[in-house]
């Protein structure tokens, strides 16, 4: 194409061609929905880490990627007959008109609680003119297709509309000792690989309901100490190569040493 700036038509038009069976791109041609919804999630997570650095220029190229993966299963699914890209734009359109009657009706809210509880109420009617099997639940529609950190948030979130939840960290606190005691009791009766998954698990709710109390996003959490460790392990590196040594040579004391001279630049800092 030789227009300057390409449209969302054009966008459309792009996947419809590398998805041609005679002339697209193999590679797009053989893909499949399961085979791209790795990518999609990947997308979503790159985009979540433009914004947490603040590079407005990655984030526009990012949001792109994330469209592209839109763009990509509507197509798929519009070859099979199911539905296409302008389906997908109304169905969503009409989702926010419909979930928002204080904003495109006359619906009025006492406050902002009252505003959530309408929110959740909504989406309930909606799961119930889906059809299928009734369910009462606080915890109906938490999907099963989250990661697994966002699905426990979730999870505890609609407990809590119920008051079934800690009144702050303190408590939370306390169940995550308790829980790391029952990991510490599986290492010394033999480390059964499946008790320790589900004790493992246990702290690892846990900590999701900690961070939810904190007010912390649990995982921009994970994403910082991800990033801190790669930063004092790469430094870690630099001081082993500075002294004509690699670090895979060094036992793990002096490893360790090297961790805290690397940890000690960084807090100077």
């Amino acid at each position: 194409m030789t227009i300057d700036r390409h449209t969302l038509d054009d966008l459309l038009a792009i996947m419809a061609r590398l998805r041609d069976p005679e002339r697209g791109c193999p590679w797009d041609v053989q893909q499949d929905f399961a085979s791209i919804a790795p990518y999609t999630i990947e997308e979503a997570y790159e985009v979540a880490d433009a914004i947490d650095r603040g590079d407005f220029a990655d984030l526009r190229d990012e949001l792109g990627d994330l469209l592209l993966q839109v763009v990509f299963h509507a197509r798929m699914a519009q070859e099979a007959g199911h539905f296409g890209f302008a389906d997908v734009a109304h169905a969503i359109s009409d989702k926010m008109l419909r979930r928002h009657p204080h904003v495109f009706g006359d619906v009025r809210y006492a406050d902002a609680d009252a505003q959530k509880q309408a929110w959740e109420d909504i989406k309930a009617a909606e799961r119930a003119a889906k059809g299928g099997p009734r369910d009462d639940s606080a915890l109906a529609g938490v999907s099963r297709g989250l990661p697994e950190w966002k699905r426990a948030q979730k999870l505890q979130q609609r407990a809590a509309t119920v008051g079934f939840d800690w009144p702050d960290a303190g408590p939370v606190l306390d169940k995550l000792a308790e829980e790391v005691d029952e990991v510490r009791a599986e290492f010394a009766a033999g480390a059964d690989p499946a008790r320790l998954q589900d004790e493992i698990g246990d702290v690892l709710f846990v900590m999701v309901n900690l961070a939810r109390h904190a007010g912390v996003d649990f995982s921009r959490a994970l994403r910082h100490a991800n990033e801190k460790f790669e930063r004092r392990f790469r430094h870690m590196e630099r001081l082993a190569a500075d002294e004509r040594r690699p670090l895979a040579e060094r036992g793990l004391d002096e490893q360790e040493r090297l961790w805290q001279r690397a940890k000690q630049a960084e807090d100077a800092k």
